[in-house]
């Protein structure tokens, strides 16, 4: 595995916009038959609670329980029937927050990744929520294991300097699109499309 330690519990317990901001050049891995693989974190959205966005906004249901679970546990959901897209749950238990991660930066286990995602350049490999969650085979059978201990993990990096962020309002939600709550690197080819799964 990529070398460094998870991000401790303290980190996911800021304000989970400062999360999402704060994720970028972390990374992100998952333990797979090949071997752990990932990449550099270059996109990210918040999701809190008081959010008409966010899943959580109406309250605790079956499908959104992880959200509500102690923070650095994976939420995992499926969108359009076909999508899987992994989320990190922020703050304390019973406050419903996450973070959707968006994009990485591919780094380790490409080969996995291209057999998961034949005949895509490797820039796009992890481009968009749904294509990041089948190239690194992310399931919901990872919903709400531990950051800290489970198959998936968010390892310390080098963070984004703030020069290097563009924030922007969030792709694909028909309410609260004033907020700006999506963080990405800056000309980093990786960061989606925001017409893409």
């Amino acid at each position: 595995m990529a070398q460094g330690q998870p991000l401790p519990v303290e980190f996911y317990l800021q304000p989970t916009v400062e999360v999402a901001r704060q994720l970028l050049g972390h990374l992100l891995m998952v333990q797979t038959p090949a071997g752990w693989v990932g990449g550099r974190i270059v996109e990210a959205e918040a999701y809190c609670q008081d959010d008409p966005a966010s899943h959580s906004y109406r309250g605790r249901t079956e499908r959104n329980a992880p959200m509500f679970g102690p923070p650095a546990t994976a939420y995992v959901y499926l969108i359009y029937g076909i999508y899987e897209c992994f989320n990190v749950v922020c703050q304390p238990v019973g406050i419903g927050e996450a973070v959707l991660i968006r994009a990485i930066e591919p780094r380790f286990g490409l080969e996995w990744m291209r057999c998961r995602r034949p005949n895509v350049p490797d820039y796009a490999l992890c481009r968009g929520p749904g294509n990041l969650s089948r190239a690194l085979g992310i399931t919901r059978a990872m919903n709400g294991e531990s950051l800290l201990t489970g198959r998936v993990r968010i390892l310390r990096g080098e963070p984004v300097p703030d020069v290097r962020v563009r924030c922007t309002p969030r792709v694909g939600v028909r309410q609260a699109q004033d907020r700006l709550w999506r963080f990405c690197e800056m000309g980093n080819p990786c960061v989606s499309n925001d017409s893409k799964p």
